[in-house]
Formats: structure tokens, C-alpha cells, sequence
């Protein structure tokens, strides 16, 4: 898919988020919204994927570690084919498959029930390892909130795959800078990233993650490296896209009434 059609496709994920969490009454769109375009292209571009057939033997695999932020993947899943994008406006209703965090056993394209932080990117490292133990072609991708870096096991699991050289694994970390409580360096620094991903073995790379190109790329450059994972620090924009929503840590976890919706969308380019 070219550059502008990934762009367009993302807008109309976020959309979907807008729509989805404003029918639902709850949700996080902060997180989601910032991490839109990497779902985007991993799902679009990145990925061997196959609609028809979820369980493909070899298939590329994506585990959305900050699973509040599932309101994306769903939107992601439903643009590409997986299920109607209508049924994902049950988000959070009382008997609907499409629960407030991701659930495996329901959603068609979920590979990972996740939502307590840190131990999705952790699984994602036994997925890796079991494909290099069964000399799979296919590779595991996760994507990590910011403030999810504040986690032990996060640094557990990030030791663990570089000790094993996992270099069929990817993973994305969503830099909003910001998580429910405030900014980041306010509640637990944790930076500098880079400086520790290094430190523990990894690959590292940085790019804007609301770049097309640039995800596009460091995604191509993870690929091709050889005998460690590969982790890419992405700056993004807590609420991207929607003006009122952007770099507020009050958007974390809290739906837009009807007036905030219908602007939201607006601002989005989509239809009300």
C-alpha cells in the first residue's frame, strides 16, 4: 500500500476509535490515537497476514502489549477485513465479544489476551523463541506503552530475548510521554530508553511514530538485523490527531460525550 493510502487508512482507524469509545461510554483514547499509524502500517504493510485465515501456519504475529489501547487494533482488524467494522461499536458492551482489553478467545486477529502491563511483551518473547525452536519464517511484533516501561518484567523479558538473540522479534514503544497519572518523568522516569534498551542487547532505533515512511523503514532495517531483537522508540502524540484530545493526560482513560465526538470526527476527516 503506498505512503498516502497507509495516511488515510490510519484517519479512518482513528475514526473508528472515536466512534467505538464515544458508543461504548468508556475507553482509553489517548494511547490509542498515538498509536494508530504503527498499527496501521504492521497491519497494512509490515505484516504476513491473512484475513481468510487467522491461524496461517508462519504467520507474522502482533501482541498489543498496552492493551487499553485495544479500541486501535480493533478498528485495524475490522478496516482490514477481519470482521465487520460495525460490530466493533459493541466495544464494551455487556456480552460483546469486543471486551475493554484484547481477548483471544473471541476476536478473530488477536493473538495475545493482554491488558495487564508488561506481561504481553513478555509473552511475545516465548513466541519468538518457540518460531526459532520450530524454524518459522514467520516474525512476532509487539508495541509497549511508555509508561508500561515502569514494569519489572518488562526489563526480565527484554534481557531473556536478547540473551536468546531473538532477532525475529520487533518491538514498537508508544513515546506519548505521558500515562493515566501525568507525564511520565513526573510519575516514574524512566528514561533514557535507548541508553537501557542498548544496554541490555538490543538493537535500537528512533523515529517519529507518526511518520509513515519512517515506521515503514525501521520496520524494514529490524528485519534485517541479524542476531538480536530490535526495538524502535516511537515519538508520538498522546490523542494524535484530534485537537483537544492531543498531549492531555485527562484523554487517557475518558469517552467523549456527543458534542466532543461529532468534533473529533470533524477534525478527522470522517463521517458523522
Amino acid at each position: 500500500m503506498e505512503i498516502n493510502e497507509l495516511e488515510k487508512t490510519a484517519a479512518a482507524i482513528r475514526v473508528t476509535i472515536i466512534k467505538s469509545i464515544h458508543a461504548a461510554g468508556s475507553g482509553h483514547p489517548g494511547g490509542s490515537l498515538s498509536a494508530a499509524d504503527i498499527i496501521t502500517a504492521l497491519y497494512f504493510e509490515i505484516m504476513n497476514i491473512d484475513p481468510q485465515d487467522p491461524k496461517m501456519k508462519d504467520r507474522d504475529k502482533f501482541v498489543l502489549s498496552k492493551g487499553h489501547a485495544n479500541p486501535a487494533q480493533y478498528a485495524a482488524l475490522a478496516e482490514r477485513g477481519y470482521f465487520p467494522k460495525e460490530d466493533v461499536m459493541t466495544l464494551r458492551k455487556l456480552g460483546s465479544k469486543f471486551q475493554g482489553h484484547p481477548n483471544m478467545n473471541y476476536v478473530p486477529g488477536i493473538e495475545m489476551s493482554t491488558g495487564s502491563l508488561g506481561q504481553g511483551f513478555s509473552t511475545t518473547v516465548g513466541m519468538a523463541l518457540a518460531y526459532k525452536m520450530d524454524k518459522s519464517t514467520g516474525r512476532i511484533y509487539t508495541m509497549l506503552g511508555d509508561g508500561e516501561m515502569q514494569e519489572g518484567i518488562v526489563w526480565e523479558a527484554a534481557m531473556a530475548a536478547a540473551h536468546y538473540g531473538l532477532d525475529n522479534l520487533t518491538a514498537f514503544v508508544d513515546w506519548n510521554g505521558l500515562q493515566i497519572d501525568g507525564r511520565n518523568d513526573d510519575v516514574m522516569k524512566v528514561a533514557p530508553i535507548a541508553d537501557k534498551f542498548t544496554a541490555f542487547g538490543w538493537h535500537v532505533i528512533s523515529i517519529n511514530g507518526h511518520n509513515m515512511k519512517q515506521i515503514l523503514a525501521a520496520a524494514d532495517e529490524a528485519k534485517h538485523t541479524k542476531g538480536q531483537p530490535t526495538v524502535i522508540i516511537a515519538k508520538t502524540i498522546k490523542g494524535k490527531g484530534v485537537s483537544f484530545m492531543e498531549d492531555q493526560a485527562g484523554w487517557h482513560g475518558k469517552a467523549p460525550n456527543d458534542d466532543e465526538c461529532a468534533q473529533a470526527i470533524r477534525e478527522l476527516g470522517g463521517e458523522q
